[in-house]
């Protein structure tokens, strides 16, 4: 057994990794708010004050991903955690960016109507392009984060390979070392705090990740279930449709998903949004590069007005 689990007992560790002020009054609340009759939609709300910004994770990851940008951006946020994830129960459609969105939709209304941006990463980024067509009034901005509705499979495969590993582990020392194997550019204190928010313990002794899986263990696969990539090029019309600004960050390492060809197609079917490359940073840039992250989103709600 690890040491008991305070999910806001763990800010001080993210403050100090990354040279971050950790204010006395710091003020982080879970919400739930139901979006369907017995399912609920959980989300961490920093500050008092209304919130300014909306952030959606990637699949398989959790609101506590966007901790350490929270804490560098200062500013009362939303993070939500999306449908089959953290603390959310599921939709009848997982890993649907617009299953999760109607359910996302109500989350947002309820917390954060008057945010001025709704950022989104892989996944929560797909999710954040289907609010901004079901529900545009609530995404006057939008930032996705290493993710447009093109997937490069080569690039996606070894996300995949890491998600939907073994169901359970004997240890937290053996979730752990995948963790590491599969992120090798993460500190270990930064992936043992990941993985304190994203696992839970059983009574066994063994551990279990807290989002639903999306494929089945490799060992247990048959030809038949074979990793797929699901289709959502779809998703262009809405991004095309969108009129908002919108900024796409991208990592500069072998392991973003942003393929040089992929910037080529944003620019053919959404011409004007903003592109930024983000150094060495891979797909999860609010873990590799988070005060990063949080200043070009600062630049980019300063040039808003």
């Amino acid at each position: 057994m690890t040491a008991t689990y305070d999910e806001f007992g763990l800010f001080h560790e993210n403050a100090q990794e990354w040279d971050l002020p950790l204010s006395e009054s710091l003020v982080v609340r879970r919400e739930q708010v139901e979006f369907e009759p017995g399912r609920a939609v959980s989300a961490l709300v920093w500050g008092d004050a209304p919130a300014e910004l909306v952030a959606l994770h990637g699949g398989g990851q959790n609101a506590h991903t966007w901790d350490t940008v929270a804490l560098a951006l200062g500013r009362p946020l939303v993070a939500v955690d999306l449908p089959g994830h953290g603390h959310s129960d599921a939709t009848d459609a997982l890993f649907s960016p617009r299953d999760d969105a109607a359910a996302v939709e109500v989350a947002i209304r309820a917390l954060a109507p008057d945010a001025r941006l709704v950022m989104g990463m892989s996944m929560g980024g797909l999710t954040s392009i289907a609010l901004a067509a079901r529900a545009p009034d609530l995404v006057r901005a939008l930032v996705l984060v290493d993710v447009v509705p093109t997937i490069d499979a080569a690039r996606v495969a070894p996300i995949g390979e890491f998600v939907n590993g073994p169901e359970s582990f004997a240890s937290f020392d053996e979730i752990l070392d995948r963790t590491k194997t599969f992120n090798p550019t993460r500190s270990e204190s930064s992936l043992r705090r990941g993985i304190l928010h994203n696992a839970v313990e059983r009574d066994d002794g063994t551990w279990v990740w807290r989002h639903q899986r999306q494929w089945k263990p490799r060992d247990e696969r048959t030809e038949a279930d074979e990793l797929t990539i699901p289709d959502y090029t779809s998703l262009w019309d809405d991004l095309a449709a969108i009129e908002v600004p919108t900024l796409l960050l991208y990592g500069t390492t072998g392991q973003s998903i942003i393929t040089d060809e992929i910037l080529a197609e944003l620019e053919q079917r959404r011409p004007g949004t903003v592109a930024v490359g983000v150094a060495d940073a891979g797909h999860s840039i609010q873990g590799d590069q988070p005060v990063v992250l949080a200043q070009v989103v600062t630049d980019f709600l300063a040039g808003l007005g």
